[in-house]
């Protein structure tokens, strides 16, 4: 059976986005980026929210006419290529290899889970994944904490049940980015 990895860039005060939404302070630096890649190398699907799939959709099909970084540029072939999965009950289409869930949440994940040959990898934001925590879906998560305090904005957990994680890994990237790896406690 494949993995749930969840992936989050957080703030030290635990945000995944600033008071106006601004998600401008998570750099990827050479060593985070690396860690990426073998993080990608495992995974076979994306899995989005609709909020953080329109951020996504938004930048990574056009990202050479906006950016010249090297993470940018070797990760959207990538993200093209590699199938995707959102979960909306609003959203009706989506291109670049995506298709829409609308229905049961445990049902759907615990069925993708089962049938991927490969990882999957929850990106970013906080109410899918909140969810996906409270079925127990989520094995492994994986969080960036960037030296920037927003003072407020999106919490990376909303408030919820109590979880216990234990902490398997752990490395500083580009002197500045601390990443975190904790597997859920059965």
């Amino acid at each position: 059976m494949s993995k749930l990895i969840y992936w989050v860039h957080t703030s030290l005060d635990g945000h995944i986005h600033g008071p106006n939404g601004e998600f401008d302070w998570a750099q990827m630096g050479p060593e985070l980026s690396a860690y990426g890649d073998e993080v990608h190398a495992r995974v076979g699907t994306f899995l989005y929210g609709r909020v953080v799939w329109e951020m996504m959709s938004g930048y990574w099909p056009h990202v050479e006419s906006m950016s010249d970084h090297p993470h940018d540029l070797k990760f959207a072939p990538i993200w093209r290529s590699t199938p995707k999965v959102v979960f909306s009950t609003t959203l009706r289409e989506a291109g670049w290899n995506t298709r829409i869930v609308s229905g049961d949440l445990e049902k759907e994940v615990a069925e993708l889970k089962r049938q991927a040959g490969r990882d999957l990898l929850l990106n970013g934001g906080s109410r899918l994944a909140s969810a996906l925590t409270a079925l127990g879906l989520i094995d492994e998560y994986h969080v960036m904490v960037h030296p920037v305090v927003l003072g407020g904005g999106r919490p990376m957990f909303p408030p919820q049940e109590r979880m216990d994680l234990r902490l398997v890994d752990s490395r500083v990237c580009d002197g500045r980015t601390a990443v975190l790896r904790y597997d859920r406690v059965s």
